[in-house]
C-alpha cells in the first residue's frame, strides 16, 4: 500500500509540474497577443558633425523585456498565487463551488456513523468533514490537501437511493482516496485547471488585435503571423490539454479506489450495486462544473457512466461493476487483480512488484455477507431521511409535537413560540 501511495505521489508532482509548464505557455501566448512586440528596424545614422559623418552614434542602452515574457512572469506570478490558495484553503473552494453544506452527527446520524467506521477501516487518525450537496442526482467526491483537512460530500440523491452497504462501498471508495492521497492532487490540479479554464472562457469576449508593428522585411512579418497564430492556438488548446493531463491522472486512480474500498467494506457487491445505481441514475441536461467533474465516483458529464474515450476521467462503469463482481467471495487486492487481469485480457492494474506483495499479504481475506440493514432498506424513508438532513443542514428548526406532527421552521423564523396546527400545543423556542 506504502508503494502506491508514494508512486501517487511522484505522479501527482510531475503532473502538477506539466500543469505548470502548459500554464506558462498559456501566459506566453496571451502576452503574445495583447501586446505584440514591433518588427525590429534598423536605426538611421544621425550626424551631428563632420568628423561624425559615416559613423552613426552608439544606440543609447535601454531594456525592455518583451510582452511574451511578460506575460511568462504575470502567470508564474498567478500560479504561485493559486497554490498558495490551493494550500491554505483549496478544498474549501472546491466545496464552495460544489455548493456543500457540512454536517454533523446529530443532522446525518447514519451517514456519519459509516464515515466514522471507514474511517477506521482505512487507519486514518482524523475523521474527514462530511458534506451534503442538495441533488436528486445521486454521486459522491472527496477533497483535501492532506487527510487532515479532508472532506468526503455526498449528494441528497445518494442518501435517497442507497442501502447501508451501498453507501459503505461508496465512502469507503472516497476514503480510499484520501488514503491514497488522490484528494492532493486533485485538489490542486482542479484550482489550476479552474484558473485556465476560467481565463480561456473570458477570452471568448476579447478581440483580439492584429499583430502590431510595421516591418522592414518580409520575413519579419511572416514570423509575426506565426507567432500569433501559435499564441491564438495556444490561448484555445491550454484549457484542453491542462484537462487531459488533469484526466491522465484519474482513471488508474479509480481502479486503485474500487480495491482499496472492496478491502475496506470486505464486501465488494455493495460498492458494485452502487456504481450500477449511480451511473444510471445521472441526467445529461444536469448543469456540472468541468473542475469538479473529474473528482466524482461516476463522471456526471458522462451522463451513462460509459464513457470508454482518451477524453474520460473514468474507466467504464460496467467494467468496474464486472471487476469488483468478478472477486468473487474474497475482498483481497489479489482478488481485485485477478478479476482485473480476466477483464483486460492478461494485463493486471498493478506493478508486477506490487501485484506479488498483495497475492502474499492479503490472499486470504474474505468476503462478508450483506448486513442485515441492506437488506430492510425502505426507498421512501431513506427519501425522507435525505429531505430532513438537507433541512436541517441549511438552519431548518425542527420541532417535534407530542401528538406526532414533525414541524419544520424555515431559516429567519424568529417567533417566539409556535402552535401546533394538529393539537394546538404551544412550543417555546
Amino acid at each position: 500500500m506504502w508503494s502506491l501511495i508514494r508512486s501517487n505521489q511522484r505522479k501527482s508532482v510531475l503532473l502538477i509540474f506539466l500543469l505548470l509548464a502548459l500554464f506558462l505557455a498559456f501566459g506566453w501566448a496571451i502576452g503574445n497577443i495583447f501586446a505584440p512586440g514591433p518588427a525590429a528596424h534598423t536605426p538611421q545614422p544621425i550626424y551631428t558633425n563632420v568628423e561624425s559623418v559615416g559613423a552613426p552614434p552608439a544606440a543609447p542602452h535601454s531594456f525592455m523585456p518583451p510582452a511574451s515574457m511578460i506575460g511568462i512572469v504575470i502567470a508564474l506570478a498567478v500560479w504561485v498565487v493559486l497554490l498558495l490558495v490551493a494550500f491554505s484553503g483549496g478544498e474549501d473552494i472546491l466545496l464552495a463551488q460544489a455548493g456543500a453544506t457540512e454536517v454533523d452527527k446529530r443532522q446525518a446520524a447514519r451517514l456519519l456513523n459509516i464515515v466514522e467506521e471507514m474511517q477506521i477501516a482505512a487507519g486514518l487518525k482524523t475523521m474527514p468533514r462530511v458534506f451534503i450537496v442538495n441533488s436528486p442526482v445521486p454521486n459522491a467526491f472527496a477533497v483535501g490537501r492532506t487527510p487532515e483537512r479532508a472532506a468526503i460530500t455526498v449528494t441528497t440523491g445518494l442518501l435517497a437511493r442507497l442501502n447501508r452497504d451501498e453507501l459503505q462501498g461508496v465512502i469507503a471508495h472516497e476514503m480510499s482516496h484520501i488514503v491514497n492521497r488522490d484528494t492532493m492532487f486533485m485538489t490542486l490540479a482542479g484550482i489550476t485547471v479552474g484558473a485556465l479554464v476560467l481565463i480561456a472562457d473570458s477570452m471568448r469576449y476579447v478581440r483580439f488585435s492584429s499583430y502590431g508593428g510595421k516591418s522592414d522585411s518580409k520575413d519579419s512579418g511572416q514570423l509575426g503571423a506565426i507567432l500569433m497564430v501559435i499564441s491564438i492556438l495556444l490561448i484555445i488548446l491550454a484549457p484542453i490539454l491542462a484537462q487531459l493531463l488533469y484526466f491522465a491522472c484519474s482513471r488508474r486512480r479509480e481502479y486503485l479506489a474500487d480495491a482499496c474500498g472492496a478491502q475496506f467494506t470486505r464486501y465488494p457487491e455493495g460498492l458494485a450495486s452502487a456504481l450500477e445505481k449511480i451511473s444510471g441514475a445521472q441526467v445529461a441536461e444536469e448543469q456540472h462544473s468541468r473542475v469538479l467533474a473529474p473528482m466524482y465516483i461516476v463522471n456526471p458529464l458522462a451522463a451513462s457512466g460509459e464513457s470508454g474515450s482518451v477524453l474520460s476521467t473514468h474507466p467504464p462503469t460496467s467494467e468496474r461493476i464486472k471487476i469488483l463482481r468478478g472477486m468473487g467471495r474474497s475482498a483481497s487486492f489479489a482478488a481485485y487483480e485477478e478479476a482485473y487481469k480476466q477483464q483486460h485480457g492478461g494485463s493486471g492494474v498493478f506493478k508486477p512488484r506490487e501485484a506479488a506483495a498483495f497475492a502474499q499479504s492479503d490472499a486470504g481475506i474474505p468476503a462478508r455477507e450483506a448486513s442485515a440493514d441492506s437488506s430492510e432498506f425502505h426507498p421512501a424513508s431513506a427519501q425522507r431521511e435525505a429531505k430532513q438532513v438537507m433541512q436541517e443542514s441549511v438552519g431548518f428548526d425542527i420541532i417535534n409535537c407530542t401528538c406526532g406532527l414533525r414541524m419544520k421552521l424555515p431559516p429567519g423564523f424568529d417567533a417566539p413560540a409556535v402552535r401546533c396546527p394538529r393539537c394546538g400545543a404551544i412550543h417555546a423556542r
